[in-house]
């Protein structure tokens, strides 16, 4: 999250309308803006042979689903897949499936009690897949074939989706087209999640990114590339604020978040803490209750 945020009321979007957006691809966007959704969570449906998919179906919203169900049409739904189980991505998946008669395939389940402070980033708990992907599994419909790439960090069990066809890559929260992701513990891992950027950036027949919120991604690997670099200077970072005197989270987010609003404050603290807690199984700091230190050289 960068000071160079756009509010998501500065921007007028086309909500309850489906877009196409690229081969295959048609997007419907949820009126469900936030400082953390940015105009609100992307809906796509996949295919246009009479058989579709639906990508992060989003929050249960009657305009919403209305939406989904008119962008449809007569097109029988095969999967209604999930990147991830927050309450902006995944509520909509069974009210869905109860209209189309289409079965959830995507992510596994998960139920945390978050201690993070995100009230829209909270656990889906009452999601519950027909089928769960895994890594590199494929579901095909007429003249697509989407395969699940795992990409852990932002939570546990997040996929990407990759449209074969075409180069596309569905996102979901683990590459956004305006800010960085938040990582917060405990599902969130810093350490999984730059892994998986990692495993991103080395996909070079990936061409262009379709994230959950933001615009498409048509440069994605130098994107990538830059997260990447962004994250190791955030790591810096909280090193050089830790040598300077600032032992705990709360001093270090004003100094180091100037400029960002606010109200993101206590989600990019989740992301220090992430990293903290992967430099202490580096054996780079360490913590005494919620003061941190760096740990000497031998």
């Amino acid at each position: 999250m960068d000071a160079n945020q756009i509010g998501a009321d500065q921007i007028d979007r086309p909500y309850t309308v489906a877009e196409r957006i690229g081969p295959l691809v048609r997007r419907v966007l949820a009126r469900n803006p936030s400082p953390f959704t940015y105009t609100g969570t992307q809906t796509y449906i996949v295919g246009e042979a009479g058989e579709v998919a639906v990508i992060d179906p989003g929050p249960d919203e009657p305009e919403h689903i209305a939406a989904l169900v008119e962008a449809i049409g007569t097109d029988k739904v095969i999967a209604i897949s999930c990147t991830h189980t927050h309450r902006d991505h995944s509520p909509a998946a069974a009210p869905l499936s109860a209209i189309t008669g289409a079965p959830i395939v995507g992510c596994a389940p998960l139920v945390l009690n978050d201690d993070g402070p995100r009230a829209d980033a909270s656990f889906d708990g009452a999601y519950a897949p027909d089928r769960v992907l895994h890594d590199n599994e494929a579901l095909k419909g007429e003249g697509w074939t989407l395969r699940a790439i795992a990409t852990p960090g932002h939570t546990s069990n997040h996929l990407c989706f990759a449209l074969e066809e075409t180069g596309a890559l569905f996102t979901g929260d683990h590459v956004m087209g305006w800010s960085t992701s938040v990582v917060s513990p405990p599902d969130g891992d810093m350490s999984d999640y730059m892994a998986s950027l990692s495993r991103l950036y080395e996909r070079e027949q990936d061409v262009v990114y379709y994230p959950a919120h933001g615009a498409e991604v048509t440069k994605p690997r130098q994107l990538v590339r830059g997260m990447i670099g962004h994250r190791r200077q955030r790591e810096r970072q909280i090193l050089r604020q830790i040598e300077a005197g600032q032992a705990r989270i709360a001093e270090m987010v004003p100094l180091m978040y100037k400029g960002v609003d606010e109200r993101l404050w206590p989600a990019a603290g989740r992301s220090v803490l992430a990293h903290l807690i992967d430099l202490e199984k580096r054996g780079t700091v360490t913590r005494s209750e919620d003061r941190w230190a760096l740990v000497p050289a031998d």
